[in-house]
């Protein structure tokens, strides 16, 4: 099951939006994982102890995230899986949408087990599927 660690500019109100709708999901806003003290933390140093714990980054970043991943990539060094949010399709501030997301993409891949890929929730996600969230790289490593 995916372990979910909201960035700094998802709500905390997100997670506990996602503990109420399904309280065996282990899921942390920054500001309370590792006792806050990723905050305003390099990018890479946050992936690698993120990968470390198995937990999952969640993030509207895509302009400094998908530069480090690759690199990461280039080397060889693995992380624990990202979800990218679209910020035109769902709102930072449209905490229900974003609860809602990501308890779709969770309840997918509760069967799964791996390393996780990559997933985007938003404007590139399956839009003939009727999903919020496609996923990346996971097809391959399904329990089914």
């Amino acid at each position: 099951m995916l372990k979910l660690l909201l960035d700094e500019h998802i709500s905390p109100s997100v997670a506990a939006g996602l503990r109420r709708r399904n309280p065996a999901l282990s899921v942390s806003a920054l500001i309370e994982w590792e006792g806050g003290s990723f905050i305003g933390q390099d990018d890479g140093a946050c992936l690698r102890r993120a990968a470390e714990r198995h937990w999952t980054l969640v993030t509207y970043d895509r302009r400094t995230i998908p530069p480090l991943l690759k690199s990461w990539a280039e080397a060889g060094q693995s992380h624990g899986g990202v979800i990218f949010i679209d910020e035109k399709t769902i709102s930072p501030s449209d905490i229900g949408g974003l609860v809602h997301a990501l308890a779709a993409l969770a309840r997918e891949t509760a069967p799964w087990t791996g390393p996780a890929g990559s997933a985007f929730c938003g404007a590139e996600s399956d839009p003939a599927a009727k999903q919020p969230c496609s996923l990346h790289g996971h097809r391959d490593m399904a329990q089914r």
